[in-house]
């Protein structure tokens, strides 16, 4: 092993519990049904449900079996970046850090900005205007309010990764509560089941055309990513070649019944498109299924949600700097850690700043484009598994993916298939998709230039 390496596992140390493990898992992929409403109502029930139910079987489990086996293999902090390193080389895994901290600067404001819009439920001053764009007093307020998010995140993150995992415990249980009353009660109301096995059946009848399909794909796959984004503090997890396999096995049953069953409770008392939407989404379906109490519940878990999820990133991120640091590519202040809770402040305090800076500009979400960047991850990941499985392959695994060499292929195979659907059917869409996606080669770009002019600066400085 190399010596900075070595550094890296006395500088840092196992803080995070298994439990505590898998609750930043739920989330850094998920924090809830949030987000899934518009699916329901631009697919309808049956793709929607479809989409959901197959979504862990085809992208979530073959991802999550990869990341096992390479945190299992390779517990270091910087997690696929140290993987893409190992297995492919300096310039892949340079690459791999890069596109990765390129979507997710712009990507973690929409935490905080997410905040707001659900504590706006509470506080019409934070509303944003249907018909024109906001004053600046309510935007600057909006940054204010987001800006506070940031900060007590940064303040949890600091005390160090055993208080995010506690905390994380705590959110979890928080966000779940509300879901679990309206999937009972949605349950329990008379023809409740007739009438969701009934919209199942009429929405899978109805066809759709290939560009909203693959949308709606996208949708799902992004509600479902973030498995191997949790490999980047595995130096900071006790035992943690076990602990993975169990934390993202059990953070995948979890997220899956926390998707589908509130899911399949709410069209059992509405399908109206109105009400599965961002504009109204889980607020007003809950109030369908129980009344005014429930929907202020939702709402309130929302906020929570929303910063648990910000909480949780935050972690996540700021390891990647730290790790790419150790091997020179960014200034060595990035690479230095509190002597008092091993955490890499420097790198944590740059990621909050960019963030509160994104967190002001006016962006749309683009989940096509996130989808198919961090699809280019996942294949430098899946590739960097089975170039290890060929030069090392009688090292340590505690955790392997079975099935041997088809069962390699297989779990490689499946995500990677989806991805390529959703790139072939959004080019082919519209000339919107089309723009959408010269994003990605952009992106890319920009890493091999940053790697080569970096490259030569170091060649000189020697």
């Amino acid at each position: 092993m190399p010596k900075e390496h070595l550094e890296i596992r006395h500088a840092i140390k196992p803080q995070i519990s298994r439990l505590g493990l898998a609750s930043v898992i739920f989330f850094v992929v998920s924090g809830g049904a949030y987000g899934l409403e518009p699916l329901v109502g631009s697919l309808g029930a049956g793709w929607a449900v479809a989409f959901i139910a197959i979504a862990p079987l085809v992208w979530c489990l073959p991802v999550a079996a990869m990341v096992s086996e390479l945190s299992s293999m390779m517990p270091e902090e910087g997690g696929y970046y140290a993987w893409v390193r190992e297995g492919l080389g300096e310039f892949w895994g340079f690459q791999e850090g890069w596109w990765t901290l390129c979507y997710t600067a712009v990507d973690m404001a929409i935490y905080p900005v997410l905040f707001v819009d659900y504590l706006a439920y509470f506080c019409p001053s934070l509303q944003l205007p249907a018909d024109h764009p906001a004053a600046l007093k309510v935007s600057l307020l909006r940054w204010l309010v987001a800006l506070a998010v940031i900060g007590t995140a940064f303040f949890i993150n600091w005390r160090g990764i055993h208080l995010v995992g506690k905390s994380s415990i705590l959110t979890l249980i928080l966000v779940l509560s509300p879901f679990a009353l309206l999937t009972i009660i949605g349950f329990s109301r008379p023809g409740a089941m007739g009438r969701m096995f009934s919209a199942i059946r009429t929405g899978l009848a109805h066809g759709h055309s290939g560009h909203l399909l693959a949308l709606g794909v996208a949708i799902v796959l992004w509600n479902y990513s973030g498995w191997d984004n949790v490999s980047t503090f595995a130096a900071e997890v006790k035992d943690a070649p076990r602990a993975y396999p169990f934390a993202l096995i059990s953070a995948l049953l979890l997220i899956t019944i926390a998707y589908l069953l509130p899911v399949l409770a709410g069209i059992g008392t509405t399908t109206s498109p109105a009400l599965w939407s961002e504009s109204a989404g889980w607020p007003e379906i809950a109030r369908a299924v129980a009344g005014h109490w429930l929907a202020i519940a939702v709402a309130a878990m929302g906020v929570v949600s929303a910063w648990s999820m910000f909480n949780s990133q935050l972690l996540y991120i700021s390891r990647l700097p730290y790790a790419m640091a150790r091997d020179g590519w960014f200034p060595p202040i990035f690479a230095k850690i509190s002597l008092l809770t091993g955490v890499p402040v420097a790198a944590l305090a740059v990621t909050c700043v960019v963030a509160g800076f994104a967190a002001a500009l006016p962006f749309t979400k683009l989940v096509v484009v996130d989808i198919l960047l961090y699809s280019t991850e996942l294949l430098l990941e899946f590739l960097a598994l089975i170039v290890l499985r060929v030069k090392k392959p009688h090292v340590d695994r505690p955790f392997r993916v079975p099935g041997g060499w088809p069962g390699v292929i297989l779990i490689t195979a499946l995500p990677m298939g989806l991805a390529l659907m959703v790139a072939v059917t959004t080019a082919q869409g519209s000339r919107t998709g089309f723009e959408q996606l010269l994003a990605v080669p952009a992106v890319i770009l920009s890493g091999f230039l940053i790697y080569f002019i970096k490259r030569g600066a170091f060649r000189r400085a020697v």
